[in-house]
This record gives structure tokens, sequence and C-alpha cells, in this order.
């Protein structure tokens, strides 16, 4: 099985970025954790802060993955592409959101992705992309 996980912007800076919202723990250090925990399964990771870099990935990986696990930060809030892009793709997406979207700023409360995505996990920090791979096994 091949699980591709794509981050957005500023998520290469968790475990200093706000660490009361999203903790202190790198995500180098958790993926490690989480191939530790997940031995038989392929996991890719691909980190940008520039949109069109995840465009490209969402479609390279969207044809071959048996899941992606997308966390697109605040362009889930701005991007109509990365919905489209979505739409586009055969592998199924799931929308990851380490903080609860809902309970912050009324911005945060629209997503141009959830509707394209299987499923939706947020608010449950670093442990939603570990729910969200269970999804696919």
């Amino acid at each position: 099985m091949k699980i591709a996980i794509i981050n957005g912007p500023n998520l290469n800076l968790l475990g200093t970025r706000e660490p009361g919202i999203y903790g202190r723990q790198t995500f180098e250090d958790f993926l490690k954790d989480l191939k530790g925990k997940f031995p038989d399964i392929q996991i890719d990771y691909f980190q940008s802060n520039v949109e069109g870099e995840l465009l490209n990935e969402l479609q390279r990986a969207g044809f071959s993955y048996d899941g992606i696990l997308l966390n697109a930060a605040a362009y889930t809030h701005t991007s109509v592409a990365l919905g489209d892009a979505i739409a586009a793709i055969s592998t199924p997406v799931i929308e990851v959101h380490i903080s609860n979207v809902a309970a912050r700023e009324e911005f945060r409360k629209l997503s141009y992705i959830s509707a394209k995505c299987v499923g939706t996990v947020t608010g449950l920090g670093l442990k939603g992309y570990e729910l969200a791979l269970r999804y696919f096994l």
C-alpha cells in the first residue's frame, strides 16, 4: 500500500510555530514514528509553501497511490484550484487539520477542498494523520 502525505504552507515550522495550537513535535519526528507504526506501508511525504507545487504533487500522486492525506493549511480556505485538483484525480483524499478549524477564526470555517475529499479529520493534533491513514487500511 502507498500513502502520500501532502502538507501545505507553514507546516514545515511545526514544533516551533504556535506550539499552543500545533504542539511542539516536528513533523519529521512524527513521520518517523508513523512509519515505525506502519512498516509495511510506503508513506511518502511532501511539503510546500507554494500552491502550484501542491497542485503538481496532487496530480503526480493522484493516479498511483492508494490514498492521500492532505493538510492544505491556509490554502484550504482560499484555493479553488486545490479542490479542482482533488476532483480531477482518482486517488481518494482525506483532508487533515491539526487544529480544530471550526473553533478558530471565522474564515477558517470555509473549506474549498472538503466536498472533494472522502472525509475530514480535524482538531486531533498530529494523531489525525494516523487516524486518516487507518481509514485506508
